[in-house]
């Protein structure tokens, strides 16, 4: 067991290692930066909580598929924690949605737009024709980088937008990473290396996942 979880840790760290050029780009992220500046308007702040809408509901969904899929193994009990965090995700996306002067209720009439919505159909796929293996190495890749930008995004809405503790709780949750969740992830890993997973699909699911999240924040810069 402990080759298999040295060789589970060593695979993560080849993944982060391939994909440093592009969290670089998400850590320093032109819309990241406008607002910290307090330069992105209220309508590029709508349609925010209009593409996570979609994201969320569908990745959700998409969770809830691969706890069926791997229901008997250690692999489900981690896909259940995501599902059951992007259903708290949700309901903090509609307090945020409130503080803009939305209602939540209809945050699905929002159209989504392709570059957005890459992502969480990436996701879809993923649920559909990935392996746990494949899942869990893209979203302990991904999930860091997510919620870093999620930290930034919530410090900035406080201070330059004088978002309040309600606001601003759909970014904190994502910024706090859940307790236990990389160990899970590692199990899940070790144990589809240990069955014989080639590390060539993870990898690609990881830098795929990580391109259609850098492809959601260029699409929100590019219309501010």
């Amino acid at each position: 067991m402990a080759s298999s979880t040295s060789a589970a840790a060593a695979l993560i760290d080849e993944v982060r290692s391939e994909l440093a050029p592009i969290d670089g780009k998400l850590a320093s992220h032109p819309f990241v930066s406008a607002l910290a500046a307090g330069e992105v308007p209220t309508a590029s702040l709508e349609r925010f909580a209009g593409e996570q809408h979609w994201i969320i509901s569908s990745d959700r969904r998409s969770f809830a598929y691969l706890t069926a899929r791997y229901a008997d193994s250690a692999a489900g009990e981690l896909f259940l924690g995501l599902t059951q965090g992007e259903g708290t995700a949700l309901g903090h996306l509609g307090s945020f949605a409130r503080w803009l002067g939305l209602d939540p209720g209809r945050l699905s009439e929002y159209e989504p737009t392709p570059g957005a919505h890459a992502y969480t159909a990436y996701v879809s796929w993923l649920a559909l024709n990935g392996s746990a293996t494949d899942v869990a190495v893209a979203f302990l890749a991904n999930l860091a980088v997510w919620g870093a930008n999620c930290g930034r995004a919530a410090a900035a809405l406080r201070s330059e937008y004088g978002a309040g503790a309600t606001a601003v709780a759909f970014f904190e949750f994502f910024a706090t990473p859940a307790p236990g969740f990389e160990e899970r992830a590692l199990a899940v890993i070790e144990a589809g290396l240990r069955a014989g997973v080639s590390p060539a699909r993870p990898r690609t699911a990881a830098r795929l996942l990580q391109a259609y999240e850098l492809m959601f924040w260029d699409t929100m810069m590019a219309a501010t």
